[in-house]
Formats: structure tokens, C-alpha cells, sequence
């Protein structure tokens, strides 16, 4: 007796209906029934092994038996090659074969004949069921249903792999360490030292397994361990570019231990092609002087570009970008949790269907489809699964304890902006600006915040359309923004020069007033009210003091819901500016650029006005707080 999970699903021949009949067969017949011989969920096919049929074998040589009965001689075997060996087996032993189902004789050469036009047509239906099977998994894999367990950063969904955000991220960061020249066990041994997703055994050859894998390029080989291997290209949205795959695979056959690349490309895994929207490849030429020059390209569309050109472009608002990481660094990570590419609700969602997923393999130990042992090793996976999603929302909440406030934003930012313009000198040594940024300082920099660089063609020339942000970063401060916590620059017009003047929306007025007190602590900064007039596009400010600065514009009431139209004649504006001769109330410039007045001091101690910078005289303490992240517990306790 033998069934396979195809031939069940066809024929509905489970095994106790085959030996039921085989029974009543036997009984019809006059046999001695001997034993009973059964393959389960084993195909017929050539090369497979069958214990039972191997006993059932080995009881004919040993003279226990002299009649095999079956069902069907499909039941026996599918294959012309081990059936006419099985005939030349059964004339030695003196043996023979008789079928319930078919009129099989194996002693006359009339029967045998007609054995061998039945096999022929058992094989034929073999064979076509399985060119059948081979062209609909075709079809299938060119729709993005893999086969097969999804790889680290992608997931089924709708029984299509589709990109895991939650662990794209780590897939990257491997390629790239690898691209750049580190070994395998040096990148695993990272991976432990930082116990990436909760785990500390990262191994060489997982990295390897990965670096190796064609689906990270959008590609998918089906029998890879088989003779002819199927490949695939392009079935699954990529995580690499083929370009950085192709330079891994070149990379594996130096030695990654003294091997390290030089060259850093700044848009690396950023550019998509203008033409067919691929992920471009990156090359340099080095002059005789050492300089470097780079480009990036498409291979199948045959376009190639400097990187000055992306450059230019980002150069424009890039060191806004150098201010917003300074921010990102300072608080976004403790507040809004943004530290990780991957919105909370995604993870909750994926927490959700991993919680079902346990519900299902609970129900099928129940109905019996699963052992207790397949269950508990299948409940271990998903809870550890899901212990790991959740370690990554954890992780969002790092440093809570330093209490950031929204406010704090802004505060910081207004102090920076001043700082900046008044200390300009001193401001140039404490923060960097993009210039003074390495270039893998500027790669890090981009990785982290761009999500893709969109690009057009103008005639002949690759230009800019579009910088995508990462969803993390961007929705956050966008929150941020809306609520008054972040200021934006807006275009303006002084007289018949082009500026800009930094705006924020609306803040309740005890909120605005206590930023300001905040920030009074530090500079002599001055409040006055502005009238806005919304059909002209213009402020009026009654300022006495022609030298007066502006910090920051903020409106005094909710425009937006008071007036989404735009009726309203005019607008009250709050202005935060500083007068000619500005004051600062600190000698300690670490002060200045390091820490933030504390909200729990909200009232100043003037001194007098004659003292001005840099000798003002002391004043009573403030209470501060850091915005850097402490180094070691001794700068912490200080």
C-alpha cells in the first residue's frame, strides 16, 4: 500500500480504504496474507526511497513471501526504468505480482507486455502532471510567490514576499559592511556585540547565506541545489541593487580581511533610474593626484551621471538637514522614538498577525493536525518572534527618563538660531557644519534620513525631481510641526532683498510665553506683536529699534481653524527678536550650545544692563539640562 498527498487529493485511496480492499482481494483470491507493507506520503517516483518496499523486497529473497498484491501498479511504481528491473527481480526470486485493479499477469509474456503499456501511460501522466506543476509554479514565482520560507528582511502577505521594514534595514547595513570590506565574522561578531534583532548568534555563514541570496536583488533561483536550476529575475522588489550584489559576489573572491574599500559613495542604495526606476550602481575614477571622481549608472539603460550633479542639489538645504540630525540626536530619539525605520503601528500590526498565526497552530495541535511536539517547537518560534517585534518597539523608548518635552524643540532650536548669528565664531567650533563632514560622515547622514533620490531626464541631462524622506523621520517632526513644536523657514521680502524668516504654527499662549521666559535666561531677547495683513501677504512690525533681529514669527491664535478660508483681513503675529545690542546673561559657552534652561525655572534674574558680553556678571544658577547624550556614567552623574 502506498499513498502520496497528490494521490490522496486525486484518487481519495487513503491507506485503510487500500487494505480494506486488498483484504477482501486476498480472501476472493485464496491468499495467505503474510504481512502488510505501507508507504506513506512517498511518491513513486525514480530515486525514492521506500523502506517498506525495500522490506517487502527483502522478504522475497528471504522466501517469506511469493505473491505481491497492490491496488494498482501505480501503487508499485510509476517509472518504466524500476519496473522492468522489478520484473527481472520477480523471474529471479520466482515471484509475482497481481493487482486488484488491473489485469496484471506477470507470468506470460503477454502480460508482462501489457504491464509495460500500462506503466508507459502512468509515466506519461508523471511527467505531465509535472511539466503542469513546473509551468504554474513558474507563473507563480513571477508573481512574487516564493516557495519558500521568507529570508531575513522580507515577509509573507497575501502569499506574496513583500519587504519586512522592521528588518530591511539590517539586510543593508550587512551589504554594505561587506561592500566595505569587512569579513564575515567581523560583521556577525558586530551583529552579537549589538544583539540585532535579541539575538547573539549571528554565525558566518548566516551572513554568508545572505550576502549569496539573488532574492536581496529582486531575483529568485528555484532548485538551486538541483542539476538544472530555474532562475528568475526580477520577481520581488528589491532590497539591493543587482550593481551592489554583482560588486559583493566580486568582493568574496579577495580576502575581506586585508581588503578595504576606499572610496565612499555618498547616494549608494538612494538612486533609482530615471528610465526604468532600478537602483543604480556607483564607480569611481582616481586622478593621478589622488582626487576621486564619482559616478553612478544603469547598466540596461545605459545612462551615467556625475555625483556632483545630486550633490549640487542637496548642497542647497543640506546643512538644514545638519541642524535637524543635531535635533533628531538630541531629542527626537528620546521623545518620539524614531530611532528605528519602522512605525510603531507596523510592528503592532505585525505583532497582531504573528499573535494569529499562534491562535492557528494552537487550533491544529487541538483538531490533531500537529504532535505536541510540532506544537511546541512551532510555538516557540512565533513567541520569540514576537518577543523580538516587541523588544523592537521597546527599544523606541530609550532614554525616557531624560523627560524632553516638545517645548524643549523649539527652545533649542531658537538658541541655536541665535547663537549661529551672535557667536558665530564660537558656533563654528561647536557644531559642524556639512563641509567640515567626512564623506562616510555625509553617507551616514543620508542612509539614515533619505529614503530613495528620485531623478528625471531634462534632454540629455539627469537631474533631481524628487528627495523621498524616510517615513520615520518625516512624520514625526511633521506632527511637530503642526503643533507649533518645530519652526519652518518661509521666503520673504526686506525691501528689495530676498530672506526668510522663521516661522512656527500656533502654541497655547502660557506654552509660547514660557518658551520665552526660557529663553530669556540666556539672551536679552524682546516680545512684540506684528499684524499680518492675509490679501497683501505682508507684516507690519512697529519695532523701535532698527537693528532689531528676528528670531521667530508664531501666530496667536489658531488660523487654521479660525479661518481655513483665508476672509479674515489680518492676522496677530507674535515676533521673538533681539535689538541691536544684544545681551547674554552666561560666561560658560558650554552652556550655551549644550544644554537648555529647565522648564522648572521659569523666572529671570536680570543684571544690569551695562554689563555686556564677554564679562557679564554672575547671576543666580539656572537650572539646565543636557541635550547631548552623556558618554559614561561619570559625565552622567555630573
Amino acid at each position: 500500500m502506498r499513498v502520496s498527498t497528490e494521490d490522496q487529493a486525486r484518487e481519495g485511496f487513503s491507506l485503510p480504504e487500500q487494505k480494506e480492499r486488498l483484504e477482501s482481494f486476498c480472501k476472493f483470491k485464496g491468499y495467505e496474507i503474510i504481512d502488510y507493507y505501507q508507504d506513506a506520503g512517498i511518491s513513486a517516483k525514480t530515486g525514492n526511497y521506500r523502506p517498506e518496499f525495500e522490506r517487502l523486497k527483502d522478504d522475497i529473497r528471504a522466501k517469506r513471501i511469493n505473491t505481491i498484491v497492490a491496488l494498482k501498479l501505480d501503487r508499485i511504481t510509476r517509472s518504466i526504468y524500476d519496473w522492468e528491473n522489478l520484473i527481472t527481480f520477480l523471474d529471479e526470486n520466482d515471484s509475482y505480482l497481481d493487482c486488484a485493479n488491473d489485469e496484471i499477469n506477470t507470468t506470460t509474456a503477454n502480460g508482462k507486455m501489457i504491464s509495460r503499456l500500462l506503466m508507459s501511460v502512468s509515466q506519461n501522466e508523471i511527467e505531465r502532471t509535472s511539466e503542469r506543476t513546473k509551468i504554474g509554479l513558474a507563473g507563480a514565482i513571477k508573481s512574487g510567490h516564493i516557495p519558500h520560507k521568507a529570508p531575513l528582511g522580507y515577509k509573507h502577505e497575501d502569499k506574496k514576499l513583500v519587504i519586512d521594514y522592521s528588518t530591511k534595514d539590517i539586510v543593508i547595513r550587512i551589504f554594505d559592511l561587506y561592500y566595505n570590506g569587512y569579513s564575515y565574522k567581523k560583521i556577525s561578531n558586530i551583529l552579537n556585540e549589538e544583539k540585532v534583532l535579541g539575538k547573539t548568534n549571528w554565525r558566518d555563514s548566516t551572513i554568508l547565506g545572505i550576502l549569496e541570496n539573488e532574492i536581496y536583488k529582486g531575483d529568485f533561483v528555484h532548485g538551486k541545489k538541483t542539476t538544472h536550476p530555474t532562475y528568475y529575475e526580477n520577481v520581488v522588489e528589491p532590497i539591493i541593487s543587482k550593481e551592489m550584489w554583482e560588486e559583493c559576489q566580486i568582493q568574496k573572491k579577495k580576502n575581506s580581511k586585508s581588503y578595504k574599500r576606499t572610496l565612499t559613495y555618498l547616494y549608494l542604495q538612494k538612486l533609482n533610474c530615471p528610465k526604468c526606476g532600478r537602483i543604480l550602481g556607483g564607480k569611481a575614477t582616481t586622478k593621478k593626484n589622488g582626487k576621486a571622481y564619482y559616478y553612478y549608472y544603469c547598466e540596461q539603460c545605459k545612462i551615467q551621471f556625475k555625483e556632483r550633479s545630486v550633490s549640487d542639489f542637496f548642497e542647497s538645504f543640506v546643512d538644514e538637514l545638519v541642524e535637524y540630525d543635531s535635533v533628531v540626536n538630541q531629542f527626537f530619539l528620546p521623545m518620539i522614538k524614531a530611532s528605528f525605520d519602522e512605525p510603531n503601528e507596523r510592528l503592532e500590526k505585525d505583532i497582531k498577525e504573528q499573535n494569529k498565526r499562534l491562535e492557528r497552530v494552537k487550533n491544529a495541535y487541538i483538531d490533531g493536525v500537529f504532535t505536541l511536539e510540532e506544537y511546541n517547537k512551532e510555538r516557540k518560534k512565533i513567541e520569540e518572534l514576537i518577543t523580538n517585534i516587541q523588544n523592537e518597539i521597546d527599544k523606541k523608548d530609550i532614554a525616557d527618563e531624560l523627560k524632553f518635552t516638545p517645548q524643549d524643540i523649539l527652545l533649542k532650536r531658537d538658541i541655536d538660531f541665535i547663537n549661529k548669528h551672535e557667536l558665530d565664531f564660537e558656533y563654528e567650533n561647536y557644531k559642524k557644519t556639512w563641509k567640515q563632514y567626512s564623506r562616510q560622515e555625509q553617507a551616514d547622514l543620508i542612509m539614515k534620513y533619505v529614503d530613495n533620490i528620485e531623478l528625471e531626464m531634462i534632454g540629455s541631462e539627469v537631474v533631481v525631481k524628487q528627495v523621498n524622506f524616510r517615513e520615520s523621520i518625516c512624520k514625526p517632526c511633521q506632527e511637530l510641526i503642526d503643533k507649533g513644536y518645530i519652526d519652518y523657514n518661509k521666503p520673504a521680502l526686506f525691501g528689495n532683498v530676498l530672506g526668510t524668516i522663521r516661522f512656527s504654527n500656533y502654541i497655547p499662549p502660557e506654552e509660547a510665553s514660557e518658551i520665552i521666559m526660557r529663553l530669556r535666561q540666556y539672551y536679552d531677547v524682546r516680545y512684540e506683536r506684528a499684524t499680518y495683513f492675509v490679501e497683501d501677504q505682508v507684516f507690519y512690525f512697529n519695532f523701535t529699534d532698527e537693528n532689531a533681529a528676528i528670531v521667530r514669527v508664531f501666530p496667536l491664535k489658531d488660523y487654521f481653524k479660525e479661518d481655513p478660508e483665508g476672509k479674515m483681513p489680518t492676522y496677530e503675529f507674535g515676533i521673538i527678536y533681539l535689538n541691536g545690542d544684544v545681551k547674554t546673561y552666561i560666561s560658560d559657552l558650554d552652556t550655551y550650545f549644550n544644554y537648555i534652561p529647565d522648564e522648572t525655572n521659569k523666572y529671570v534674574t536680570y543684571v544690569p544692563a551695562a554689563l555686556d558680553w564677554p564679562n557679564p556678571s554672575p547671576i543666580s544658577k539656572i537650572n539646565v539640562k543636557p541635550v547631548t547624550f552623556p558618554k559614561d556614567e561619570q559625565s552622567k552623574s555630573n
